[in-house]
């Protein structure tokens, strides 16, 4: 399955619930604000550097949720409680803040070894009306850096991610002379927000390596500046999400003319990771025998590989109900792989990401529409979680792919619980990941690591 621009069905599934149009209080979203999404992308950079406009708090608050809350991981040298900040007060909100910030990016960028720099506004710069980039511009002959303007009422996570390709786009990117055939960019997956985003970047990038495909992958890479500013000599952008990045790709095609292609989430065991890569193939210079080599392969060894977990498959309940909590990234490639390569049924789906409208339809039908099996699950859009536990009362499933919200209520639910999506405070997460050939070998691995036992 795969969108290809703005592709959306016209009729609503009949397992579509909406839960999350009414204003209201909400409890734990899985997500952070606006602030927190172009945070997550500076500090996902390699020796990125964020530059806070705005409250401590609004600094401190991303250690302890974007960082922490992204599987345990630290931020790194710039992140967290070592980010530079403005550190705004009543005073900055009558009188203004730029001379401050002015400062503190002068000191940062003289004392710092970082490579590229990400001024972020807050919400009081932006209610105040503070001139920040013009500000930021008395530095760019000095260094590499950008500004994101992300209040934190503008939006969630997914937006600051958005806002901060927009801003790399209209600020520091130049035109390509030349496109690159077998250079492609990967969007869609948010550091930090999606708690696999090192290993699934990785794991993408060295599955293409090995079609001579260059994956231009930015976050976590080596040489950053290097690698974005190689971003408009890309011949396609690939979003791997129903919705996160298309506003990103969008903007690149429009600048830069890079085409994009869509897909719902990342490749996650043979047969998704197949389709993937045949796909690629009809848009890329991809050499078809190394190509039919590589599928014949990578089957072979992942088919052989699951059958040693083939008894206690059997024993754990065959064709046993299953749930999953998760953003639409994850909840997709998963509720496809354990349904149409495990032959589980998917129960319940609630997706916690908070798609726009005009995306549903597409993530309805990305989980709906298997070719293995006929059994369509309940699908959510929720992001309060108090309603998400509510909602996983009195289920028939007995394995659960969630956050580690759900963790602490597995008991309640006679489950078994992992931990696929944010916020995870109960998993480390460094390398791990779901992706290719063997990324479903993974997840099984994950579901009984405390099952198996005496038979």
């Amino acid at each position: 399955m795969f969108i290809k621009g703005d592709e959306k069905l016209s009729e609503k599934s009949e397992n579509y619930i909406d839960e999350s149009s009414s204003p209201r209080i909400v409890e734990a979203p899985r997500y952070g604000c606006t602030l927190s999404g172009a945070y997550e992308a500076a500090v996902g950079l390699n020796e990125g550097v964020p530059i806070l406009h705005s409250g401590s708090g609004c600094g401190m608050s991303q250690l302890f949720g974007a960082n922490y809350g992204g599987a345990q991981n630290a931020p790194g040298d710039y992140g967290g409680s070592s980010t530079p900040c403005s550190c705004l007060v009543e005073e900055h909100v009558i009188f203004g803040g730029e001379d401050k910030l002015r400062k503190l990016i002068d000191s940062t960028i003289k004392i710092s070894t970082g490579e590229f720099f990400t001024v972020i506004s807050g919400c009081v710069p932006s209610l105040i009306g503070d001139d920040v980039d013009a500000v930021v511009n008395e530095f760019r002959d000095k260094a590499p850096i950008i500004h994101v303007n992300a209040p934190g009422f503008k939006g969630n996570s997914f937006e600051g991610y958005e806002l901060f390709f927009e801003a790399l786009v209209d600020q520091y990117l130049k035109p390509s002379d030349k496109k690159e055939k077998k250079l492609i960019n990967i969007l869609g997956i948010v550091p930090f927000q999606h708690i696999f985003w090192k290993g699934e970047l990785r794991a993408i990038k060295e599955l293409l390596e090995k079609l001579d495909i260059e994956a231009n992958v930015i976050f976590g890479e080596f040489d950053t500046v290097e690698k974005i500013q190689k971003i408009p000599s890309a011949a396609y952008n690939i979003v791997l999400s129903p919705w996160i990045g298309h506003r990103a790709a969008r903007k690149l095609e429009k600048e830069f003319d890079t085409p994009y292609i869509s897909f719902p989430g990342i490749p996650t065991g043979p047969i998704q990771t197949t389709k993937f890569l045949r796909k690629l193939a009809e848009i890329l210079p991809i050499n078809k025998r190394k190509l039919e080599d590589l599928i014949k392969e990578g089957e072979r060894r992942a088919y052989r590989t699951i059958e040693y977990a083939g008894d206690i498959l059997q024993f754990d309940v065959p064709n046993v109900y299953f749930g999953v909590v998760a953003d639409s990234n994850t909840a997709v490639s998963i509720t496809r792989y354990l349904t149409d390569e495990v032959g589980q049924l998917p129960d319940i789906v609630i997706i916690t990401d908070n798609p726009p409208e005009e995306y549903k339809e597409g993530i309805i039908n990305a989980i709906t529409s298997s070719e293995e099996i006929q059994f369509t699950p309940d699908i959510i859009f929720e992001i309060d979680s108090f309603k998400i536990n509510q909602l996983l009362k009195d289920r028939p499933f007995l394995n659960l792919y969630a956050s580690s919200l759900e963790s602490v209520i597995k008991g309640e639910l006679e489950t078994t619980h992992v931990t696929v999506s944010f916020p995870s405070y109960n998993r480390l997460v460094l390398g791990d990941n779901y992706v290719g050939y063997d990324g479903g070998l993974n997840l099984i691995q994950d579901l009984f690591y405390d099952k198996a036992g005496p038979l």
